[in-house]
């Protein structure tokens, strides 16, 4: 297979697995790296052997570039992905796509127009663990999904975080920062979401680092909200930084003829478990699928091999656009007491080959 270049705007923390798992994806060479402090961009290139480490300004001009994976920070996904785009470049985004529904609709139109595609985190759900429970749901071994309960519930990223403040400004917070995770799980098991309402709270005003800084919270840090789905499922979604401990599932799917215990979105494997109705115990599901380990990259990968076979890529902007759209419209719910209708319908990513290798 050939390889597009990929040049990477960002190199913060996140960019340490990209560029580890994106060296032995056989669609990608991992060709130039930036970032807004050169030295951390000449660093990323030295330690992963990357040719060119150069300013975004450098990167977007230069032509062999095919996609732009775009790690830079929440704030400024929209504007970076926009410059991409104008450039020329396929990209690849962190999740969420943008902060605003605005710039995030302006994303997927431009790339349409400009026939380029976009694609963005998260990509667990191409994992092993995710992979098998949508087959699950697709075989029936449930039937038909009618409800589903998912919790991120945490006491927040201060104590550990090297640099936790836009967790608590604006496009931060729990839903924006993990809900992605869950929102696509349950979208690519259940279909789309049509409209959703909710609840949010800001629970304390400012947070504490380990050594004392005060954090002013600019964000909701606890939203309880339900969505409806096309299908006539129901569920109910809840992220928090205000938890100290919980003892609740992650994700949990209610067919008609039984339930699956789906695992943690943010991570690529199990355990699956399933119970059928007349069951009284969950039973282990063997995974199907395989990248069960951190295997962050895998979404760029498809997208790449999608772009060199000229067929759709699963990770996609409908796809993150309609998270991105559930996420802005519990708050504005919340806000506005009130149901939100999501616009149009999104198309359930196409379920991985059980032997692909990426």
């Amino acid at each position: 297979m050939s390889k597009l270049k990929v040049g990477v705007i960002g190199c913060g923390n996140i960019s340490t697995i990209y560029l580890t798992n994106c060296q032995h994806f056989q669609s990608l060479e991992i060709y130039a790296v930036s970032d807004l402090d050169m030295d951390k961009a000449r660093a990323k290139a030295e330690e992963f052997s990357v040719p060119k480490a150069y300013t975004v300004e450098e990167l977007l001009a230069d032509e062999a570039i095919d996609i732009v994976l775009n790690l830079t920070i929440p704030a400024v996904h929209g504007e970076v992905s926009l410059q991409a785009l104008e450039a020329g470049k396929h990209v690849y985004v962190e999740k969420p796509l943008a902060i605003s529904l605005e710039d995030g609709r302006k994303v997927a139109e431009t790339a349409k127009a400009k026939g380029l595609k976009v694609g963005g985190a998260p990509d667990t759900f191409l994992g092993g663990g995710i992979q098998t429970c949508i087959k699950l749901v697709e075989d029936g071994w449930i039937g038909r999904p009618v409800a589903a309960n998912a919790f991120f519930m945490s006491s927040g990223v201060e104590a550990w975080h090297p640099n936790p403040d836009f967790f608590y400004q604006v496009g931060g917070g729990p839903m924006f920062d993990m809900g992605p995770y869950y929102l696509t799980a349950l979208i690519t098991m259940m279909g789309t979401v049509k409209r959703v309402t909710g609840s949010a709270s800001t629970s304390f005003e400012e947070r504490e680092t380990p050594t004392g800084r005060k954090i002013p919270v600019a964000i909701p840090t606890h939203i309880a909200g339900v969505l409806d789905f096309e299908s006539g499922a129901v569920a109910s979604l809840v992220t928090s930084f205000d938890s100290w401990g919980n003892n609740l599932p992650r994700i949990e799917i209610y067919g008609e003829t039984g339930t699956l215990s789906v695992p943690d979105p943010n991570t690529f494997g199990g355990p699956v478990k399933f119970r059928r109705k007349e069951e009284k115990e969950f039973h282990d599901v063997p995974l199907t699928h395989g990248y069960t380990e951190n295997s962050r990259g895998i979404g760029l990968a498809d997208m790449a091999e999608s772009i060199i076979e000229d067929r759709p890529h699963r990770a996609n902007s409908d796809l993150t656009f309609h998270v991105l759209e559930i996420m802005h419209g519990i708050h504005i719910a919340s806000n506005e007491g009130r149901h939100y209708p999501l616009e149009g319908t999104v198309q359930r990513p196409e379920l991985l080959d059980m032997h692909k290798k990426f």
